[in-house]
């Protein structure tokens, strides 16, 4: 995989990714930047939630399983130094449909444990907890 990302001027920089698609970054007004596209670290946690939510899908469509509704909220913690790295990050995955618990269990465990290749790429703490329509399970992942 390849990336070629161009600076475009002060603190802004786009590129168009190989499947085609354009992602604009650039910085917040008060260290330079124009605020005019996703910060690095916001797309870093983007990625992460892309990448395990595509795995979770997959894998409860195999499991003949067909969510009606999916979200999930990721919070990260970076720490006070620099490279003021990402040190914990928590996704709460929020699933609607007809789900058995043990089946979306399994399959966040699934693409956390095996399959997502961004959260192995992290040097950061990541953690997870789940609803099903609503009813938040017992289980932090």
């Amino acid at each position: 995989m390849e990336a070629n990302i161009k600076w475009e001027e002060n603190m802004t920089f786009s590129g168009i990714t190989i499947s085609g698609q354009k992602v604009k970054m650039d910085a917040a007004e008060e260290v330079g930047g124009n605020n005019s596209g996703a910060r690095p670290t916001e797309l870093l946690l983007y990625g992460l939630a892309g990448c395990t939510g595509i795995d979770i899908i997959s894998i409860l469509n195999k499991m003949r399983l067909n969510p009606t509704s999916f979200e999930m909220d990721v919070k990260g913690e970076r720490a006070d130094e620099h490279p003021k790295r990402f040190t914990n990050i928590h996704i709460h995955y929020a699933l609607q449909g007809d789900l058995p618990e043990q089946k979306v269990i399994r399959a966040i465990q699934l693409s956390k444990d095996k399959y997502c290749s961004v959260s192995h790429s992290l040097n950061a703490e990541i953690t997870a907890s789940y609803s099903i329509n609503g009813v938040k399970g017992e289980n932090n992942l």
